[in-house]
């Protein structure tokens, strides 16, 4: 077996795009597994703001991760090995999954991933398209289904990106009614994923739009930050108070000063003074191996899907952050680490 474990590296905190190097890493062993650990031989990574925002961050990301650092978290592949406390996946399975974001990342050839991050790949999905789900579809999973019932309206705050083409899909799933806000060139994606009603924030103002429908939805969940500014302040005439309470959920995104000021107003002022009835309540994505079997299930039934923007190939990884940090990707971009047979 060959010990070459080609990696991409940042060797210190910096523009990613311009100091990522393809190295040749040590090669992680079975021998040196943990015992909730597993090997994996990598065939897709995709790629997430958060890879790149961190090590931008200059040296204070160095109290977060360490250098030279493997940027990526999501990765699918084949189980070259298992620790003895791993139970549930078997050598030569294929899996997807999310690693420890304070860990090394996972544009590797071979990498060492946490059990809890990691499940078992249906048969009828791609390890390309798998590649790029954990962390997105984690991230939609985690904003929606602990807020809502079958029944429930929701609002989702940028429906074409990675986030959001999972966030329309799954609320669809737990049986919600979905509306939805892109731009106009992806109105289409987002009426083909399934939301109920789409609104092209070119062509109207989300906000008359929201107002015009009154306080009927359980849940607000921003995949955007900052745009429309007011939104969080608008809770008060858009969610549900009874009988059970409305959540605005942040998942991430940019924000400016604006709607930095609609989140303070809203949070520190009373409501006769413009503050909000609700909470901000911000979501952070955690890994969850239940949360991931349930999302595989869904993929394996035909209700969920990876929508992907664009493939890279391995060898073009800083290209393929450039294709990220445009903003306007539709869906997942994908690194092909090694095609699958």
């Amino acid at each position: 077996m060959s010990s070459s474990n080609r990696a991409w590296q940042i060797p210190q905190p910096g523009n990613i795009s311009h100091n990522l190097k393809l190295v040749n890493a040590d090669r992680p062993t079975a021998e040196s597994l943990g015992k909730s650990e597993l090997l994996i031989e990598v065939a897709a990574v995709g790629i997430n703001p958060h890879d790149y925002k961190v090590v931008e961050m200059g040296g204070v990301s160095r109290t977060m991760v360490s250098y030279p650092r493997s940027p990526g978290l999501d990765y699918s592949g084949r189980v070259l090995a298992v620790g003895r406390k791993v139970d549930d996946v078997a050598v030569g399975d294929r899996v997807f999954g999310r690693m420890d974001p304070a860990r090394p990342g996972s544009l590797a050839e071979h990498i060492m991933v946490p059990h809890e991050g990691v499940t078992v790949l249906p048969e009828s999905v791609s390890l390309l398209h798998a590649g790029g789900a954990a962390t997105a579809a984690l991230a939609a999973y985690q904003s929606i289904a602990p807020y809502v019932k079958p029944g429930d309206r929701v609002f989702l705050n940028g429906g074409s990106g990675g986030v959001g083409t999972f966030a329309i899909q799954i609320a669809k799933a737990l049986g919600c009614h979905v509306t939805v806000s892109c731009s106009t060139a992806k109105v289409p994606l987002c009426e083909d994923l399934g939301a109920d009603e789409v609104v092209d924030y070119r062509a109207t103002s989300v906000m008359d739009r929201l107002h015009a429908a009154g306080k009927v939805f359980s849940l607000i969940a921003d995949y955007v930050g900052g745009s429309p500014a007011d939104l969080f302040a608008g809770c008060n005439d858009l969610l549900v108070s009874k009988p059970s309470r409305g959540h605005f959920i942040y998942v991430g995104g940019g924000m400016n000063a604006e709607a930095g000021f609609g989140m303070w107003a809203g949070t520190a002022l009373p409501s006769f003074l413009g503050g909000s009835k609700f909470k901000w309540e911000t979501q952070v994505t955690r890994n969850s191996r239940e949360d991931l079997a349930r999302i595989a299930e869904w993929m394996r039934e035909g209700r969920v899907r990876v929508v992907v923007d664009s493939v890279f190939g391995f060898e073009e990884v800083p290209a393929a952050f450039g294709r990220l940090k445009e903003g306007h990707a539709s869906g997942k971009i994908i690194i092909s680490v090694r095609p699958e047979e």
